[in-house]
């Protein structure tokens, strides 16, 4: 099997675990009325990332590397925040912090499927490398943001300027993928949905922020020790 099929499967599959975590959200949101996120959404795109570091070495992409292998840090913190990274298999652990430094390793040596030397030899025009790198860094944004935010706030949270940044960064990486050549399949696949989801998370937390806090919670903002006392 040639190099660009096993690279396009490892992408797809990648994508199609990003757009269930996506659906997941998205339906419990909406059942809700309001933006969760599960704990499954953070175990899914921890093993979506690790696809995606993949394809982007296949692929000699820097800007999908780059960008992922800092998401991949990112994800595994949130379920740290969450509590639930100590709930996994062990072995599961261990392999999640150790594969990616090994495929990474393997990369820099080479082989006949990608190297590093190939990717730095990259013939992807500079104004759309440029284009993509944008597009990324901004889309890795709204994860440092989200980090820094949740970090405050001691638990794992996707405020409205997550969402955002989400939108803003897959416009621009939907251009880099369509203008790339070839044309980048994958992200376009990705990233189309991924902005429709995006634009109805920013409503469903304006329109949450805009609605009035309930009595309760109002009783509670202005009684805390009241509030906090048992029975």
């Amino acid at each position: 099997m040639k190099t660009e099929t096993v690279a396009l499967l490892i992408g797809l599959t990648s994508q199609l675990l990003f757009s269930s975590r996506i659906v997941l959200q998205w339906v419990q949101s909406e059942r809700a009325k309001r933006v969760l996120v599960p704990t499954l959404f953070w175990q899914i795109s921890l093993i979506s990332s690790f696809l995606m570091i993949l394809y982007g070495m296949l692929r000699h992409d820097p800007v999908i590397l780059g960008a992922q292998l800092i998401s991949y840090g990112i994800y595994i913190r949130n379920l740290q925040l969450l509590g639930e990274w100590r709930k996994l298999n062990q072995w599961f652990r261990a392999g999640a912090y150790v594969f990616p430094l090994a495929v990474l390793a393997w990369f820099v040596v080479g082989n006949q499927h990608f190297s590093l030397q190939q990717m730095l030899r990259t013939r992807i025009p500079g104004g759309v490398l440029a284009l993509g790198a944008v597009g990324q860094t901004i889309f890795l944004l709204r994860f440092v943001y989200q980090w820094i935010y949740s970090e405050r706030k001691g638990e794992s949270v996707l405020p409205l300027g997550f969402w955002v940044v989400s939108f803003v960064g897959s416009v621009l990486i939907l251009t880099y993928a369509v203008l790339r050549r070839p044309v980048d399949v994958v992200l376009i696949v990705g990233n189309v949905f991924g902005t429709v989801v995006y634009a109805r998370n920013i409503v469903l937390l304006r329109r949450e922020l805009r609605r009035p806090p309930s009595p309760e919670s109002a009783d509670a903002a202005l009684n805390p020790e009241q509030a906090a006392a048992p029975g």
